[in-house]
């Protein structure tokens, strides 16, 4: 099977929902002397890509997201593994997180799959995290972290998370998004963060411009 067919089958099994065919193509890519990053962002991450688009223009909705996410990862599962570590080290490192007194995390899980679809090493820290866990993790070295809320009552967590990166030096060194329907530009700005998300595929692309 030629190289191009294995990362055709490899986008087509993220967008198609099919979870084996993402395990078996991504075997055959191994198999078959295809470079693992190469079969991650040139098969997996086009398919995922794929599927982002049509979520932002509302074409698709959020279970296919779902299972097109277990699906990347199926892949993944396989490839990664396979990277020479020096490749790795090269990767920005990013963390996802529901701030503290929320446990809405549906949308800080497709975050972390489109991050991880676009290249990032991803850390999910989960849901209802205190801010000094979440600052103590962005001083480990982090480039990215992305914070979350469904809910009006805890977006003051956010500025608190800032101002304890700012005491702990890491503030500097790491990017900061936000995002959930409570959340906007204006807010962003005012807590100083880098960036409001509108949605998934938003936080990527304008991770990957920067």
């Amino acid at each position: 099977m030629s190289k191009e067919q294995i990362l055709e089958d490899l986008a087509n099994a993220v967008i198609n929902c099919k979870a084996d065919l993402a395990k078996t193509s991504a075997e055959k890519a191994l198999a078959e002397g295809v470079n693992p990053v190469e079969a991650i962002n040139e098969g997996l991450v086009k398919g995922m890509s794929v599927v982002g688009e049509r979520y932002a223009a509302h074409q698709v909705y959020l279970p296919q997201v779902l299972v097109s996410s277990k699906c990347l990862y199926a892949g993944l599962d396989i490839l990664i593994p396979a990277i020479p570590k020096d490749d790795l080290a090269n990767s920005k490192k990013a963390a996802t997180v529901v701030v503290e007194g929320d446990v809405h995390d549906i949308g800080k899980n497709i975050v972390k799959t489109m991050l991880t679809a676009g290249g990032f090493v991803v850390n999910d820290l989960g849901k209802d995290v205190p801010p000094a866990t979440i600052a103590a993790a962005a001083k480990d070295g982090l480039d990215v972290l992305c914070m979350s809320t469904l809910m009006t009552p805890t977006m003051d967590r956010m500025p608190e998370v800032i101002n304890l990166m700012k005491e702990n030096g890491s503030r500097g060194s790491c990017t900061v998004t936000i995002g959930g329907p409570p959340t906007s530009p204006s807010f962003a700005e005012e807590i100083g963060a880098d960036h409001r998300d509108n949605n998934a595929q938003d936080c990527v692309n304008w991770l990957k411009a920067m």
